[in-house]
């Protein structure tokens, strides 16, 4: 098991900012996933576990406590039939292309998401018009208590960028998605369709953490944005994307407390102008001033 002290965060963020965790392990299985998280709860030390971290904002006095990655090592991708099984670190993107090359469709919509599998089930990840409901048949977790179990897709409550499993204190150890038959060349040109419409539309060429806001039903949150004329608006170094006002971006300079005043600053002049409240897709860790 890889143990490291005061690890810096901006490592393990798309958005790369975020302070020091005070241990930051990556276990090679689920013996070493369980001992660890038995060590804290002994001990009462906390402990969060992440896989890209592409959806987290970490605080820039870092995490006192435990930062539990689940990387390559629970990254297992397999087809069987028309099934699709991957373990919690594999990468969406990795895991749409293995679909792709056995000539199975449904995970195209998450070729370009910069996610892990088990970060996509905890908030439901989506793109056009597709989520990971639409195509999750089940999911091993890990219970509170230590116990590994397999739950049906329905038991997680999957809704609009939200499940159960944060809040039952569940830990994704892996899912198994039911995909249809396709033919391969038909869903690459699905899937570079898409890309092609990322690169256009999305600021990728700056740290992010994709979509900033969920969005409002009835609305959306990037068009609120720039008819509050936020558009390219400034605090620090992040910004609000003039490619795409629903992102959120890091100029290359930008401290998470900056991007914490960014929202918060979007969320009260979009409230003004509009009345609609935005709730950020952004998970905070850490104090945030």
């Amino acid at each position: 098991m890889r143990i490291r002290k005061q690890e810096s965060m901006k490592n393990h963020t798309t958005f790369r900012t975020g302070g020091p965790a005070d241990t930051f392990a990556e276990p090679e299985d689920l013996d070493e996933l369980r001992e660890l998280i038995s060590v804290c709860a002994g001990s009462g030390t906390p402990y969060v576990v992440i896989g890209c971290g592409s959806n987290l904002l970490v605080s820039d006095e870092g995490f006192r406590g435990t930062v539990i990655c689940l990387g390559p090592s629970f990254g297992k991708i397999r087809i069987d039939g028309d099934f699709l099984e991957a373990e919690a670190g594999a990468r969406l993107g990795a895991a749409a292309g293995a679909a792709q090359e056995a000539g199975l469709a449904g995970l195209e919509f998450a070729s370009g998401i910069p996610g892990s599998v088990g970060g996509a089930l905890v908030m439901n990840a989506g793109a056009y018009g597709s989520e990971v409901k639409d195509v999750l048949l089940e999911a091993e977790v890990l219970e509170m208590d230590g116990t590994p179990c397999r739950l049906h897709a329905e038991a997680l409550e999957l809704g609009y960028r939200t499940s159960n499993i944060t809040g039952l204190g569940r830990i994704v150890l892996g899912a198994r998605f039911h995909l249809r038959k396709g033919d391969p060349s038909e869903i690459e040109a699905r899937m570079r369709d898409l890309s092609l419409r990322r690169k256009e539309k999305q600021p990728l060429e700056y740290p992010s953490a994709g979509s900033t806001f969920k969005r409002p039903e009835g609305h959306f949150a990037g068009k609120l944005i720039e008819d509050a004329g936020l558009k390219g608006f400034c605090i620090g170094g992040a910004q609000v994307s003039e490619k795409h006002a629903g992102f959120i971006i890091n100029r290359g300079n930008a401290t998470s407390e900056d991007i914490r005043r960014l929202i918060l600053e979007v969320q009260r002049r979009v409230k003004e102008s509009s009345g609609v409240t935005l709730e950020p897709e952004v998970r905070f860790l850490g104090n945030f001033v």
